[in-house]
């Protein structure tokens, strides 16, 4: 696989770089990932208590990890790695429903 280039690896919003989603997550566990996302930004929106924002928090940067937008760079995993890296998030993301 080649080099990503700046424009695959950042997104710039009002001058400040966001990491993008690593291209490599097939589609299915993305979906996954990104409701788990959601599932913990709408949390933290509502949270009624400190515990639960702290569990909704938990559930966001877990998914953001999955994604490869927190973390270590997902242009600097080997593909092992990065597969690693989002089933790993989504087993602890689907295990805080369980």
């Amino acid at each position: 696989m080649a080099e990503p280039t700046e424009d695959e690896k950042w997104l710039v919003v009002d001058g400040r770089r966001w990491r993008r989603t690593d291209p490599l997550i097939p589609a299915d566990e993305l979906a996954r990932l990104t409701r788990h996302l959601g599932r913990g930004r709408s949390g933290v929106r509502t949270a009624g208590s400190d515990a639960e924002l702290a569990a909704t928090r938990h559930r966001t940067h877990l998914a953001k990890v999955g994604l490869g937008e927190r973390g270590e760079k997902w242009w600097e995993q080997s593909d092992d790695e990065r597969r690693e890296r989002w089933t790993s998030a989504l087993a602890e993301l689907d295990a805080l429903d369980a």
